[in-house]
């Protein structure tokens, strides 16, 4: 299954750099610097024919009506309020209501950390359920990380992607360790460091993942529920739940939400959840995580500003990429409808501002276009300069694909230590 996966999207990246950026020729070949009749074509092609070009040209004919970077806005904070708000509204971010109770399922030592098992239940769905790490031992309040995990097209793990706890680590989740975060598991090396870390299982995942018996049966695929924890099973599961995101886009907007509204909501509440541990300092808090959870980072870091410190890896670019180029690639968690109009992607990370920010890119990402990327790194920096904070924004470009490899995660680890450790 993470052979296939792998080659899927390393297929789907190289299509969308076929697609969108065009054949390079040297000048000899050419005899002048000017555009063949190939690049001229390719300009002209998109993922969605010649309807890319047309609705990109609609959409850059002006900045954002949003924008921070249109001069009419001059007051970062009149501008911060109006911009939240409509961002807020276009996400139809329901309503969860007051603080669940946590259940705590098991507490152990494991590598230095004391490591919680609990879970909530929110009102809809099943319980969800949450690893908590810090060093063992540790006293007072430490400042405290939300970790994210990823998507990778693996909706039966959620936390257990980012994590270890001394018990039994499934195959597959060795091996996407490795693959993505280079063995490690970066959450609990980011306890190690003097952190308490809370990771939960995003909607649609691991413990919030969509059950067989809780959708009519002519829409299982002839799937069950049984033996779950064979690989051969959570690849059957994983496929049809691939299939199944249009479904569930669909019903959450005819529902009156979007999938970005709902990780933001189910995010938030596992931040009102870590805010109300004694153990916690609250005026310290980070965020952070590689593309869902990147992607998780943007909503959660752009829209909730208890949010200190933020870090989102391998989730930057902009509409005009995902629109011309890379849509396919991405789940359907990603969109807003109407909100491009308003805002440009990096612009609601970008609603944190002067709040410190790192991005982090793989210079070789699959899932992006370089220039587009680089583009809403300039966004982050006009929009980081206008508010005059240039110190509290970075972005840094690694070598290699879609990844938050050891080099990356010291990179994040250190900025959240700058910010958080006062």
């Amino acid at each position: 299954m993470e052979n296939e996966r792998r080659k899927f999207i390393k297929q789907a990246g190289l299509a969308g750099v076929g697609l969108a950026g065009g054949i390079s020729f040297p000048a000899a070949l050419t005899g002048s610097p000017a555009k063949t009749l190939t690049e001229m074509k390719r300009a002209k092609q998109s993922i969605i024919g010649p309807y890319g070009p047309w609705l990109d040209q609609v959409m850059k004919r002006q900045l954002p009506s949003l924008s921070f970077r249109n001069d009419s806005f001059t007051d970062l904070d009149k501008w911060k309020s109006l911009a939240l708000g409509r961002t807020k509204e276009r996400l139809g971010i329901p309503v969860l209501g007051e603080l669940p109770r946590v259940k705590i399922h098991d507490s152990h030592v494991y590598d230095g950390l004391q490591i919680e098992e609990v879970s909530w239940q929110l009102p809809y769905g099943r319980p969800t359920k949450a690893l908590i790490l810090k060093p063992e031992g540790a006293t007072g309040k430490l400042p405290a990380i939300l970790a994210f995990h990823d998507h990778g097209g693996n909706k039966y793990f959620g936390l257990r992607k980012i994590t270890k706890t001394g018990k039994e680590q499934h195959e597959l989740m060795s091996s996407h360790q490795e693959h993505y975060y280079e063995g490690n598991a970066w959450a609990n090396e980011m306890a190690k460091r003097g952190y308490v870390v809370m990771v939960s299982d995003a909607f649609t995942f691991a413990s919030r993942r969509v059950m067989m018996e809780d959708v009519p049966e002519d829409q299982r695929s002839g799937l069950s529920d049984r033996d779950p924890e064979a690989p051969e099973s959570i690849e059957a599961y994983n496929q049809w739940a691939g299939q199944h995101e249009h479904v569930m886009a669909k019903s959450l907007f005819c529902g009156g939400t979007t999938w970005p509204g709902v990780f933001f909501a189910e995010d938030q509440m596992a931040l009102d959840l870590l805010l109300a541990r004694p153990d916690v300092d609250e005026k310290n808090v980070g965020c952070g995580g590689l593309s869902g959870g990147g992607l998780r980072t943007v909503m959660m870091a752009g829209l909730d500003h208890r949010i200190k410190c933020a870090v989102c890896v391998g989730f930057m670019s902009t509409w005009t990429d995902f629109l011309l180029n890379k849509s396919y690639t991405h789940t359907w968690m990603t969109y807003i409808p109407r909100l491009p109009e308003e805002l440009d992607f990096p612009e609601i990370l970008g609603l944190r501002v002067p709040l410190p920010t790192l991005v982090l890119n793989d210079e070789q990402d699959q899932l992006y276009t370089l220039p587009e990327m680089k583009r809403a790194d300039l966004i982050l920096q006009k929009i980081f300069e206008k508010a005059g904070a240039t110190n509290s924004y970075k972005a840094s470009y690694y070598p290699g694909p879609h990844k938050f490899d050891q080099a990356m995660q010291q990179e994040a680890f250190s900025w959240w230590d700058k910010w958080l450790k006062t």
